[in-house]
């Protein structure tokens, strides 16, 4: 009988012994960081997926080790309703444990797309097809969906104008109408913030949103958009034309005969957005205005300008008279170009 218990004694220890020592190689299994990939590894997690399938995922991604490792982790750290799905990005080694806790935060791998203020749709399409996410095409068509916007334009043809300029955090997957539709909320947000508590002026949407384009390709001078904003208002209030370049340059680029260069002859064009031929704002936006442009649109400068023209150093004059204006344009341009120094070409606001 002693040599019985003795048997037993001796295997329980042995038991014991293995049971710790492989607690002991667990515990340092998912702690000790791992990676079995070259470069960088990117594992979609799906929506549903239970610690199981994310961990034969990972594992098959050689982002872990080995399947039970990683469970063990995610039961050791009580996280099993708590991973997240969605594309993780993975370049350095990192631990089971480390892994559980990016996929229980959400950490998914996005990128960012960067559009800045004063781009048509064209240009945004642009760079989203530059940017690998899609064609410029599907950008184009996504931006022809006006459902959108029809609250605050039930006249709008396309979303020119309501794509906020703004950077944006992307996935890889996004596709255009998603984006389009980040870029419309983000618009919604901000004119929200700007108009909020504020009467209905003499201005709609559309206009006020029209008119702050204008003022976004004007000028780039935070001092000046207020004063570009009224030179415009005091115009549409006597009815005098707005003949602002950048709608001509519009209105080229439409039909696809810019050519980087405003000719005389363009100005005869015969577009509803040439302000040099029909009075009023043009049609719609000709571009995407930011929050400081929507906000010189909505509030501008007082003051009785109606002219302004380029200094050739990015900065404007303005006139109230057109003997002023006249006398600006001799000395900014004309004189200026005569004495053979080069400069930006005279602005709008003639």
């Amino acid at each position: 009988m002693r040599t019985i218990f003795r048997v037993v004694a001796v295997l329980a220890v042995l038991a014991a012994l293995a049971a710790g020592g492989g607690a002991y190689v667990l515990w340092t299994r998912m702690h000790e960081p791992f990676r079995g990939f070259t470069g960088e590894q990117f594992v979609d997690i799906p929506q549903g997926a239970g610690s199981r399938a994310i961990a034969r995922r990972l594992a098959d991604a050689g982002v872990v080790s080995d399947t039970w490792t990683f469970r063990a982790a995610v039961r050791f750290l009580s996280r099993g309703q708590a991973l997240k799905a969605g594309e993780y990005r993975f370049a350095d080694p990192a631990s089971p444990l480390d892994v559980v806790e990016r996929l229980a935060r959400g950490d998914v791998y996005t990128d960012a797309i960067t559009f800045p203020e004063g781009l048509s749709i064209d240009e945004m399409a642009e760079i989203f097809e530059s940017r690998g996410l899609g064609t410029a095409r599907s950008f184009r068509e996504a931006a022809r969906d006006v459902h959108a916007i029809a609250d605050l334009d039930p006249a709008a043809q396309d979303l020119e104008g309501y794509l906020f300029p703004e950077t944006y955090p992307v996935t890889r997957k996004i596709d255009a109408p998603a984006l389009v539709a980040s870029m419309v909320d983000r618009f919604k947000t901000v004119y929200a913030e700007l108009t909020k508590g504020r009467q209905a002026g003499e201005l709609n949407t559309r206009q006020a949103v029209t008119l702050a384009s204008l003022v976004e390709k004007e000028t780039a001078r935070a001092d000046e958009r207020p004063i570009v904003a009224a030179v415009y208002r005091n115009r549409l209030a006597i009815g005098m034309g707005m003949q602002a370049d950048p709608t001509v340059i519009y209105a080229l680029r439409k039909r696809g005969h810019y050519d980087g260069n405003i000719h005389r002859v363009d100005l005869g064009i015969d577009s509803p957005y040439n302000t040099y031929r029909y009075r009023g704002l043009p049609p719609g936006p000709i571009a995407a205005p930011g929050r400081a442009a929507l906000e010189a649109a909505l509030n501008p400068a007082d003051g009785k300008f109606l002219y302004f023209v380029s200094r050739n150093d990015g900065s404007h004059v303005f006139a109230e008279t057109l003997t002023q204006h006249n006398a600006n344009v001799q000395k900014f341009q004309i004189d200026f170009f005569r004495a053979g120094r080069s400069g930006r070409s005279g602005k709008s606001g003639r």
